[in-house]
């Protein structure tokens, strides 16, 4: 693949827009079969569409359920796909109408959050009434999060389905609070470009055919990798809507150069994906409606979705963009990656400028960001070889968080920068001299990226680290091996003010586990230092406990509660391993080792993720 850069523009007739019960009322009682809100509706579906075509993109129409019981919806879709080759799919957003409220009795509308029998009959409503519409069943489908179990049951039951929107990256406690507390979508810590997933955990993807649920995810939006996660995903993404919801634009201009950068930094990033990358342009007809759902004017709204068009419309003349429906993507996605190939983006902040910079890699066995303003501390981790089985909906301990658990998640645990006592997650090193320390979370650098073979490596620039009387220059590289669950660090001191200078170093994780702010329990993680002779050991009580190993090859941390074992080892035989116990104000766990280093010696450790039965 060289330079392919790949765009899903994907629209939905979606008769009665979910936001528009609360807010086209207008004083009137409810009532979402009105018809003007469905010829509303359908008008903007149909805009949609023709500014899609007028710029020469094909689009994959997902008719909601709703939709299915209009004629002119089923007439365009079909016209559409005879004209232009749009893709007829299905979706699972868009459930509600009459007939749906009428049959189900429930105002719910999110299909992961039913329960399991409910998905299921829902799921044979839906597909079946597809099936006596159109006389085939769809090959792509999706929603805001589709979960294991439901994927699973669509699979099996109508195997034509090859593709599904899957996720909304990082729609989680952030979007939560901005929503005012009202949007119970959570589902933090996917992928942020197309997977397959894993049979057993969505967010997760497969690392083998065994693994493989059989569909090829995408994602709902394409988002700012760092804008999305320092803020709320829901101002931030290549949906024109996104970007005005943000305020990003000029309001005497209405121009938005930061909706193209955007694009242009998703393009960018075949430069670390062998030449491929991927984008997405998708969300219901309600952000377009005339009745003040939203804070720009409707000229506004109108306009950014033409030129945002138009900007892939003109991509894809100059030779630059591939248009492909949800299904043709799927195919070309098996055909050109294979399971253990990570997805990389080495991010720089578009929207504000600054010279902030971030590293993002997602494999089967992990998804990590390794943040350069902290020395290139990683400051996000989910061990997704753990494939945990988290169950979703009415009736699992999960009704609305879909997270995948987290072990380091600076925005939830606080990183590096804390409170006046404990400590934050965050994968990081200390430099000590005469009893001075300094954290590399402190010297912010930038990063470049290479490839050897199958092995990512993240260069990071020297810093100076300034004792009292003594400069150390040192370097960090990262490198991400595909198939080894393992990220290794090594610490390269290229010059000190005194050559005969000797320093310590203490490469450290500090880690937990949870999906949001909350402290989950930590009792019952075991805690483990070993070497070939000795192993030391014990129960995590919250009793701040600590203990140290000479030449430990390995210490770890078993966290029952997410089948996951952490750990870490390191070079050579003269390095110290040690652990630590948090207490309940700070309650964490801390793996580490410390060494001795001397002018031009090179120290590395790594970090490995597993499943733990």
């Amino acid at each position: 693949m060289e330079n392919t850069f790949i765009v899903n523009i994907i629209h939905r007739p979606e008769m009665v827009p979910e936001y528009a019960e609360k807010v086209t009322g207008h004083g009137q009682a409810e009532d979402i079969g009105r018809k003007a809100l469905l010829t509303e509706s359908l008008d903007i579906f149909k805009f949609q569409q023709e500014t899609a075509h007028k710029n020469g993109l094909k689009t994959t129409i997902q008719m909601t359920y709703a939709s299915l019981f209009n004629e002119e919806a089923v007439s365009l879709a079909k016209e559409h796909h005879e004209k232009y080759g749009d893709e007829i799919a299905l979706s699972l957003l868009g459930l509600p109408c009459t007939e749906f409220r009428e049959k189900y009795k429930t105002k719910d509308f999110c299909i992961w959050m039913f329960s399991m029998e409910d998905k299921k009959n829902i799921v044979d409503d839906v597909f079946g009434k597809f099936h006596d519409i159109f006389g085939f069943y769809p090959v792509s489908t999706g929603s805001y999060y589709m979960d294991a179990e439901l994927t699973n049951y669509i699979k099996e039951k109508y195997p034509s389905v090859k593709c599904a929107v899957a996720t909304c990256w990082e729609e989680g406690p952030k979007a939560y609070h901005t929503c005012n507390n009202s949007w119970y979508t959570l589902f933090d810590g996917g992928p942020w470009n197309p997977w397959i997933p894993s049979k057993q955990n969505t967010h997760a993807p497969a690392a083998n055919e065994a693994e493989d649920s059989g569909i090829v995810a995408i994602p709902h939006l394409s988002r700012d990798l760092l804008a999305c996660y320092d803020g709320n995903g829901s101002n931030f993404g290549t949906h024109p809507q996104n970007v005005l919801r943000g305020m990003i634009y000029d309001s005497k201009t209405w121009e938005y150069p930061y909706l193209y950068n955007l694009i242009d930094q998703y393009r960018h990033l075949a430069k670390f994906n062998n030449g491929y990358s991927y984008n997405m342009m998708f969300v219901g007809p309600g952000w377009l409606n005339k009745m003040g759902r939203w804070e720009a004017p409707y000229e506004l709204l109108k306009k950014s979705y033409e030129d945002g068009m138009k900007y892939y419309g003109d991509l894809k003349k100059e030779g630059k963009c591939i248009d492909m429906t949800m299904a043709e993507f799927a195919d070309f996605y098996r055909e050109n990656k294979t399971y253990e190939e990570p997805e990389c983006a080495l991010w720089k902040d578009i929207l504000y400028g600054s010279d902030k910079q971030i590293f993002w890699y997602c494999d089967p066995y992990m998804r990590a960001q390794i943040n350069m303003d902290q020395g290139g501390a990683i400051v996000d981790l989910r061990p997704y070889a753990a494939k945990l089985n988290w169950p979703v909906g009415i009736g699992t301990p999960h009704v609305q968080d879909a997270s995948y658990p987290f072990l380091i998640q600076e925005k939830y645990r606080a990183g590096y920068f804390t409170h006046y006592a404990g400590e934050g997650t965050v994968r990081s090193a200390k430099i000590s001299y005469k009893g001075e320390e300094v954290d590399l979370c402190l010297c912010r650098t930038k990063a470049t990226f290479s490839q050897e073979g199958s092995t990512r490596i993240l260069t990071l620039d020297p810093v100076d680290i300034e004792f009292y009387d003594l400069t150390v220059k040192l370097q960090t590289k990262i490198y991400f091996e595909e198939g080894s669950s393992k990220i290794r660090h090594e610490r390269t001191i290229l010059e000190m003010s005194n050559p005969d200078a000797e320093v310590e170093i203490n490469e450290y994780m500090v880690a937990c586990y949870g999906t949001t702010e909350y402290p989950e329990d930590m009792t019952g993680i075991t805690l483990t230092a070993k070497n070939a002779s000795e192993s030391k050991s014990l129960t995590y009580e919250y009793k701040c406990r600590e203990e140290d190993l000479a030449s430990a090859d390995e210490v770890s941390a078993v966290i029952p509660a997410i089948e996951t074992k952490a750990a870490m080892g390191a070079s050579g035989s003269d390095a110290t391993g040690y652990f630590k116990e948090g207490y309940a104000f700070s309650p964490m766990f801390t793996l580490g080792y410390t060494k001795t280093l001397k002018d031009k010696e090179v120290f590395s450790t790594w970090l490995s993720l597993e499943k733990a039965n």
